[in-house]
C-alpha cells in the first residue's frame, strides 16, 4: 500500500508541476494593476480617462489548463491518502497496537498527517499551487521510511506500552505536519519577496520566475502564521504530555535527553516566531526565517536525534 501511495504521489507531483508551470501570477498582475491605478489617479483630472480604462480593461481568460491539472493532482493526493490510511490501519492490525512503535511507523503516519492537513485546508482554500512543493517532501518522508527507517513489526517495549503513547505521539505527528507546511510556505514567502527585487543573474531570474507564480507575500505570511498559531499550543501540550509520561516511565519529568532538548529548542524557536509577529521590525523576512529554522529543528529532532544520538528515546529502532 505504501508503494502504491508513492506511485500515486509521483503522478500527483507531475500534475501539480504542470499546474504551477502554466499558472498565471494573479497576485503579481493585481499588484501591478493597483500600482498603475494609483499612479494615474495621483495625476488628477488628467488621469481620469486612463483610470477608467484600467478599471474596465478585459480580464485574462481563466486558467483552465492549470486548474484541470491541479484538480487531477488533488484527486491523486486523495487517492494516496486513502492508500496510506489503509497501510497504517493494516500495520496496526498486524502489530495489535497503535502503529507508532518505531521510526518507520512514525514516518508513514507523519506522511499521512501531512496529506490530511494539506487536503483538509484545501477544502476551504485553493492550495493547488502548494502541491508541487509539498508532495516531494511527502515522497522523501516515505522514501526514507521504506529504506533507511524500515523496521519489522514488533511488540512495544515496556516504556512505550502506555496510553500516553496515543496522546503524546498523535499530537507530535499533527504538529509535525503543520510545522512542515508552515515552514514550506515561509520559504515560499521569502522566494516571493525575492521576486519583487531586482534580477541579477540566471539563478536570480529563475527564482524570480517561480516567485511570481506564487500568491502575494502577505497571503503566504498570513497562512504561515495561522498554521503555526494553531500548532504551537498543540506542540506545547505534546511536550507537557511527554514530560508527564517520562515521570511515569522513568521516574522524572525532565532529564535533558537529546529528544527532550531538541523538542524544547523547537518550542523556543516557534515561540520566538509568534513573538516576532507581534514585534515591530521583526515581521516579514525575519519572522519567516524563524519559521524555517523552527522546521529545521523539528526535522532534526525527528530524524537526526534518532540516527546520531543515544538516549532514553532510542527504543524505537530505525
Amino acid at each position: 500500500m505504501v508503494y502504491a501511495a508513492m506511485l500515486a504521489l509521483v503522478a500527483a507531483m507531475i500534475a501539480f508541476a504542470v499546474a504551477f508551470a502554466v499558472r498565471r501570477s494573479d497576485s503579481v498582475d493585481l499588484r501591478e494593476s493597483r500600482r498603475a491605478l494609483v499612479a494615474v489617479q495621483a495625476s488628477g483630472a488628467a488621469g481620469d480617462a486612463a483610470s477608467r480604462a484600467l478599471e474596465s480593461r478585459p480580464q485574462p481568460p481563466p486558467d483552465t489548463r492549470g486548474r484541470r491539472a491541479g484538480n487531477i493532482g488533488l484527486s491523486l493526493s486523495w487517492l494516496a491518502t486513502i492508500l496510506l490510511l489503509v497501510a497504517v490501519i493494516t500495520r496496526a492490525s498486524w502489530a495489535g497496537r497503535v502503529p507508532w512503535g518505531n521510526m518507520y511507523e512514525f514516518s508513514v503516519s507523519s506522511a499521512l498527517a501531512i496529506l490530511l492537513v494539506y487536503l483538509a485546508v484545501s477544502v476551504r482554500r485553493d492550495l493547488r499551487w502548494l502541491g508541487v512543493f509539498l508532495i516531494p517532501l511527502v515522497l522523501l518522508t516515505l522514501g526514507l521510511a521504506t529504506t533507511v527507517l524500515y523496521t519489522e513489526t514488533q511488540q512495544l517495549v515496556p516504556a512505550l506500552d502506555s496510553y500516553w503513547l496515543v496522546i503524546h505521539v498523535s499530537m507530535a505527528i499533527l504538529c509535525g505536519a503543520a510545522f512542515l507546511i508552515a515552514g514550506t510556505t515561509a520559504a515560499l514567502y521569502l522566494m516571493a519577496r525575492w521576486a519583487q527585487g531586482p534580477v541579477k543573474g540566471p539563478v536570480s531570474q529563475r527564482l524570480s520566475e517561480i516567485g511570481q507564480r506564487l500568491p502575494a507575500p502577505v497571503v503566504l505570511e498570513q497562512f504561515t502564521y495561522r498554521l503555526i498559531a494553531f500548532a504551537f499550543p498543540v506542540w506545547t501540550f505534546a511536550v507537557v504530555a511527554g514530560a508527564i509520561w517520562a515521570e511515569s516511565a522513568w521516574g522524572r519529568y525532565w532529564g535533558w535527553d537529546p529528544k527532550e532538548t531538541w523538542a524544547f529548542i523547537t518550542w523556543v524557536v516557534f515561540a520566538s516566531y509568534l513573538h516576532a509577529q507581534s514585534t515591530a521590525g521583526w515581521k516579514g523576512r525575519r519572522a519567516a526565517w524563524l519559521a524555517v529554522i523552527g522546521l529545521a529543528t523539528y526535522v532534526f529532532n525527528y530524524f537526526g536525534v534518532n540516527l546520531f544520538f543515544t538516549g532514553l528515546h532510542s527504543y524505537g529502532g530505525v
